[in-house]
């Protein structure tokens, strides 16, 4: 067993450590972990911060920094064609994610169809926005092969400087949690592109599933239950405008369009679709099933 587990054990809990987003879908997690919910089922549950998103989750699983995950669903599928010891729990945030596709906030571009042929910020290669612009492409008749470019930023912050830098034409990125940026004149939006699938998983490394199965039922359990009753929590609204910058019409109308789950299922159709769409795009590094992507025993 890892030694971080065992380090836990001479405490009397197991310590674990999930990587995630610091965006707003992720405020269930933070609730929880403020009000002791894990702690309560004997669990020290550590956040880890990914502002490179799924793809640095995805390194984290395969190298040990990471027992749990919540990545992007096509960006974990992904992950999983091209070898990363991972799995798929269930979905975390069950509503498409609406992805906002930016210029810089002076650009002449006033148009998605005018970034044909432009380059991309992308925080990393096979992230979600860099699948996402295949997507939008995909889905705009543009040949990705010849369209689209990529310049490798690191994430959100990296894609501002870019964008000051004139390093990047575009940039596609959640809409809402860009929308400070857009607030302050960082950059503007011309469009977007809702994913066709769930937004979100929540993923565990093959190690963490074999070693620690318990533990990570556990957390999986009472993140559900903070989910289940997140919508109706009162003071939801404020708390999510003050936190994340929006105001409050704008944290509102996202809460009313963000779905969480809290069932211990994914359905295999939805997968399929996934896979489709990235075999689709040549995104896939090998051949994989709905069953490669999830824990054995679960549906």
């Amino acid at each position: 067993m890892p030694s971080v587990w065992q380090t836990g054990c001479m405490t009397g809990k197991i310590v674990l450590s999930i990587g995630g987003v610091p965006e707003h879908f992720n405020l269930p997690w933070h609730l929880a972990l403020e009000e002791g919910v894990f702690a309560e089922a004997g669990i020290d549950l550590q956040w880890v911060d990914c502002p490179g998103g799924t793809g640095e989750m995805a390194r984290g699983l395969e190298d040990g920094r990471l027992d749990l995950a919540l990545p992007l669903s096509e960006g974990a599928v992904a992950a999983i064609a091209r070898g990363v010891p991972m799995r798929l729990l269930q979905w975390y945030v069950r509503s498409p994610l609406i992805w906002g596709i930016h210029v810089p906030a002076n650009s002449e571009l006033q148009s998605v169809d005018s970034l044909r042929g432009q380059r991309f910020a992308i925080s990393r290669f096979g992230s979600g926005s860099h699948l996402m612009a295949f997507v939008n492409a995909r889905q705009r008749g543009w040949d990705p092969s010849k369209d689209l470019q990529f310049v490798e930023v690191g994430g959100l912050d990296g894609a501002i400087q870019a964008f000051r830098e004139g390093a990047v034409e575009g940039f596609l990125w959640e809409r809402f949690t860009t929308q400070p940026w857009v607030d302050q004149g960082l950059m503007r939006r011309v469009g977007q592109c809702p994913t066709p699938w769930p937004a979100f998983a929540l993923a565990v490394s093959e190690l963490a599933l074999k070693e620690i199965p318990e533990a990570v039922e556990h957390v999986a359990s009472r993140i559900n239950e903070v989910c289940r009753g997140f919508q109706q929590r009162s003071g939801n609204v404020d708390e999510i405008a003050a936190r994340y910058g929006l105001e409050r019409e704008q944290a509102d109308e996202w809460l009313k369009l963000t779905e969480w789950s809290y069932e211990p299922s994914i359905e295999s159709r939805e997968l399929e679709a996934i896979i489709e769409t990235l075999k689709d795009l040549s995104l896939l590094e090998s051949g994989i099933d709905p069953e490669d992507c999830l824990v054995p025993g679960h549906r």
